[in-house]
């Protein structure tokens, strides 16, 4: 446990060769330090071992320790008052897993199936890196990465107790077995892997497997493409089309839906989709717009496991909606339009390069620093952010930071639209649908790329590259003032860092952005755009539930919405569990002796004391928000330092309590739940929610706990969404929506933070020009 006494911060004052002799240390302990020393493992012990995965519990998120060495304790070399002499490690604990890590994880896991006919029916939905603890981290950051920071580790007598060897790293693959129709879940050691060209070698063991028992994993795109196939290879469908006047199956495009859950026809005992379907117009358009032609009145509901329709209907014949002159969106010489003339060329040039420095996956920027990190579901994941705060040092503000789901419901209960509630994470995966970035397109500037390593659905290795992006930006005005007596002015320009990734879902694409600032705020920004998900209408019909865009067409009212999950360490170095949320509104004051001007009102602070009370909802009327704080560390007011979560726009679901996506989504009844943390919460709906027929798994199941938060190791889930009321303007491609929220300091630093940015020299223009704090003069200062 820390110490009771309060810590003074010291920012914006700069570093003295006696502030870190005169700054009070903390004396939290890094939970049970002798954890450390449980890392080795004995090689021939390990080979004279039973098969691991016989016999093992059902495995959790959190990595699988091995065996108990206690080599490390007994030898005297092991504890040492300084560096340690370690054998070369090349990969970070959070890095993601390497191609040749994924390659030889998905052979030991296919070598390990039990019968030939087992190992063929492996399909490999996902592999990941199955993240270390936190003390893990904070031991690597301490002594086996640059920049070493031991100040992450508490202090010991006799001076620090160091392995030689971080832990092997472990990867976490969901396996789904087409012959059997299983899932089982795969935790694979991997020692140090060094790609075959370089001459290293490959070795790694299965720890555990386990057959989930009720559920599927989420759909693949190869297992798109297969179920376009099978659905226009089968007759029925291809006699439906040829009545609307469609013979060419070309033109056709079959997308494949999960189907969700709204009965028991519905159960996860086989693994389903019903497709929507849509027409291309026959012409010369490199890019003709499918969705502009949606076919209605076709029921296909098909088997993905067996690749065949099971369920066909031909419901209504609803006439093809004509091709729209304004369907396309290519450049104007493909689509019969014109483009603009007077655009011209918008350059960004950084002669001395980025502000930026990036070693590996670190990132270092203005004094923030942070880790990207990759996955199939959650796309980037940022981790270990921390602010270098003068004679303070390294500030933990949070330890993880990504976007673990999404739910899109539509608000027409006309089939097929009723149906329409995809869950873009959890079903298909955010970062397995990521965009290739291209330069002067997506992003513009000094731009480093990181590339993302993934398994495909037979097993290989697939790269995306330039998956991440990461470039600075200029934001306009950072702070100014002038003095209206001198003519005296100081401004400075702000600067953001941008990290993202973009993806498609379908038929929307999504591009998500966590923005760094110069004077500690975070961003979190959610960009959408791509084309409406349309209905077709019979002539002279109308639909309440959505815009008409078209003649023949429609596009239903919709809900976006998005979670981000905060792993919050204000102040807290690794196994420090020293925060608690406040919930602030502000009040406005009755009439009485102490507002007799009837002006007054003031912010009310609620500390959040257990997870039954901080399920919360955004109110604007009250500038609600909520603080994060560090419950044993000080400004130099004497308060308790804080980051705090700001709300962007929001809103709810639009829908009735027992709405049959709201089963699966409970965890969209709040805009804002916390959690103390467990590694095995990672998910709202839980790992599964494709065809999960449990009420309320996953978050709302969690909080039942009621665990304690008024001081701990807390996790905010942020739950924010957009009301989409089609326009005319969102089509044929829908100019870009913006919502998210910020992450802002809030007492955590003792006065602006970005009072030390320089000035930035005036443009001159005819050889005149004005340096920040000339004087400038103006009408008053004349006057005066």
């Amino acid at each position: 446990m820390a110490s009771r006494s309060k810590k003074e911060t010291q920012c914006c004052h700069p570093p003295s060769p006696d502030s870190q002799k005169s700054f009070v240390k903390r004396e939290a302990t890094l939970g049970d330090v002798g954890m450390v020393l449980d890392w080795g493992r004995d090689t021939k012990d390990a080979e004279e071992q039973q098969d691991p995965t016989v016999g093992v519990p059902r495995p959790t998120f959190g990595c699988v320790n091995p065996s108990v060495a206690a080599q490390n304790a007994s030898n005297p070399a092991s504890k040492v008052s300084g560096l340690p002499v370690t054998r070369a490690r090349t990969s970070h604990p959070l890095d993601p897993l390497s191609p040749a890590e994924i390659a030889v994880a998905i052979a030991n896991v296919r070598a390990a199936g039990s019968t030939p006919e087992v190992r063929d029916g492996m399909r490999f939905i996902e592999i990941v890196l199955c993240e270390p603890e936190k003390h893990v981290v904070a031991l690597a950051d301490a002594y086996f990465f640059p920049p070493f920071q031991p100040s992450l580790l508490p202090k010991t007598k006799g001076g620090p107790l160091i392995p030689r060897q971080l832990p092997p790293r472990q990867a976490r693959l969901i396996v789904y077995n087409k012959r059997t129709n299983e899932t089982s879940v795969w935790i694979v050691e991997l020692t140090e892997v060094h790609a075959v060209a370089r001459g290293g070698h490959h070795r790694a063991r299965v720890l555990s497997s386990q057959v989930m028992p009720d559920v599927q994993p989420p759909m693949d795109a190869v297992e798109y493409g297969e179920c376009e196939a099978t659905v226009k290879d089968y007759g029925p469908f291809r006699k439906a089309m040829g009545k609307r006047g469609i013979d060419d199956m070309d033109l056709v495009m079959v997308d494949a839906w999960c189907v969700g859950y709204h009965g028991e026809d519905d159960a996860p005992s086989r693994r389903l989709a019903k497709p929507l379907i849509f027409c291309r117009t026959d012409s010369d358009c490199p890019m003709e717009n499918g969705y502009a032609r949606p076919v209605e009145g076709i029921y296909v509901l098909v088997d993905m496991q067996n690749m065949e329709v099971i369920e066909f209907v031909d419901q209504k014949l609803v006439p093809l909606p004509p091709p729209d002159p304004l369907r396309n969106y290519t450049a104007a010489d493909t689509r019969g339009g014109v483009d603009r003339s007077d655009v011209k060329p918008l350059h960004i040039i950084q002669p001395e390069g980025p502000s930026f420095r990036v070693h590996g996956y670190a990132v270092d920027w203005q004094k923030w620093n942070f880790r990207v990190g990759f996955t199939p579901r959650e796309g980037l994941v940022i981790h270990s952010v921390a602010y270098d705060d003068g004679s303070r040092g390294r500030r933990s503000v949070a330890h993880r930071l990504s976007f673990v789901e999404m739910v899109v419901p539509y608000g027409d209960p006309n089939d097929p639209h009723y149906r329409k509630n995809a869950f873009d994470a959890g079903e298909d995966g955010l970062g397995k649908n990521a965009h290739s970035l291209k330069r002067g397109c997506d992003c513009l500037g000094n731009i480093k790329y990181f590339d993302a390593h993934f398994t495909n659905f037979h097993g290989g290795v697939e790269t995306i590259e330039n998956c991440v992006c990461l470039h600075e930006e200029d934001h306009g005005i950072l702070w100014k003032h002038q003095d209206w007596r001198t003519g005296l002015a100081e401004v400075r320009r702000s600067r953001r860092l941008s990290v993202s990734f973009i993806c498609t879902v379908a038929n929307y694409e999504y591009a998500f952005f966590w923005h760094f600032y110069q004077d500690g705020r975070i961003e979190a920004e959610v960009k959408l755009t791509g084309i409406l998900s349309l209905g077709a209408l019979r002539p002279g019909e109308t639909r309440k539930h959505g815009t008409v865009i078209a003649p023949g067409l429609y596009a239903p009212v919709h809900q976006h919405f998005f979670v981000a999950r905060l792993d919050m360490a204000v102040d807290c170095k690794p196994g420090e569990a020293l925060n608690q949320v406040v919930e602030v509104d502000v009040k406005v004051e009755e009439p009485g002796p102490e507002n007799i001007h009837n002006n007054a009102f003031h912010a009310e602070e609620t500390v959040l004391k257990s997870e039954l009370q901080a399920m919360r909802d955004c109110n604007s009327l009250s500038a609600r928000h909520w603080i994060v704080r560090n419950t044993r560390t000080v400004n130099r007011t004497g308060q308790l330092t804080g980051y705090k979560l700001m709300p962007g726009s929001n809103c709810l679901p639009l829908a009735g309590p027992e709405a049959k996506f709201l089963r699966r989504a409970a965890f969209l009844k709040h805009n804002l739940w916390v959690t103390q943390y467990s590694r095995d919460e990672q998910f709202p709906a839980g790992e599964f929610p494709n065809q999960n027929p449990r009420v309320g798994e996953g978050l709302p199941t969690w909080v039942q706990q009621d665990r304690k938060l008024e001081e701990a190791d807390v996790v905010l889930w942020y739950v924010f969404g957009i009301t989409h009321v089609p326009r005319l303007e969102d089509w044929p491609v829908m100019p870009v929506e913006r919502i998210g929220f910020t992450l802002m300091p809030h007492g955590f630093f003792n006065c602006n933070p970005a009072i030390d940015v320089p000035p930035n020299e005036p443009a001159a223009k005819e050889g005149n020009g004005n340096k920040s704090g000339m004087h400038i003069p103006n009408g008053l200062v004349s006057k005066l």
